[in-house]
């Protein structure tokens, strides 16, 4: 166990006190990082969430600009439905997006069947090239800003 007083050699032996101060080190170590590690995931989980939303939009975007302006717009949104993963290839080659941010196929298609795709807004790239700065410079210039306060 942890405590102050020294380790008992003759109970452990050289190889067991080595393999404790290692531990130990460890421990230690693992413990200075916790603040870094807690402060990183946050970020890396708000980034996941603005590339997701970037996607979306690009998504929703892509799918009003098919709906036709004024007739056979049931017909038009069940077809993009159904053929959702083509639509979802065009938009990743259009922006040239990881299919890796994608959504779930099955599950966006789900999503989408309660809405009525004509009434969503249209894209506005200022937002997205806020988003894109957002994750190119600030959030870079963040997490030099968050460095361990324990180093």
């Amino acid at each position: 166990s942890f405590n102050d007083k020294p380790i008992n050699e003759g109970f452990v032996g050289p190889l067991g006190q080595e393999l404790f101060e290692k531990e130990q080190n460890d421990l230690l170590s693992d413990l200075v990082d916790i603040p870094r590690k807690a402060c990183d995931g946050r970020i890396n989980e708000f980034v996941k969430r603005a590339r997701s939303a970037k996607i979306h939009a690009y998504i929703i975007s892509h799918l009003k600009m098919e709906m036709p302006a004024m007739m056979g717009k049931a017909k038009v949104q069940q077809r993009l439905i159904d053929n959702l993963e083509d639509e979802f290839r065009k938009v990743q080659r259009e922006f040239h997006l990881p299919v890796g941010d994608f959504p779930n196929v099955d599950h966006f298609r789900d999503v989408l069947s309660s809405y009525s795709i004509d009434k969503f807004d249209k894209l506005k790239p200022k937002m997205i090239q806020a988003v894109d700065d957002m994750l190119g410079y600030e959030i870079p210039e963040l997490l030099k800003k968050f460095r361990n306060p324990y180093d």
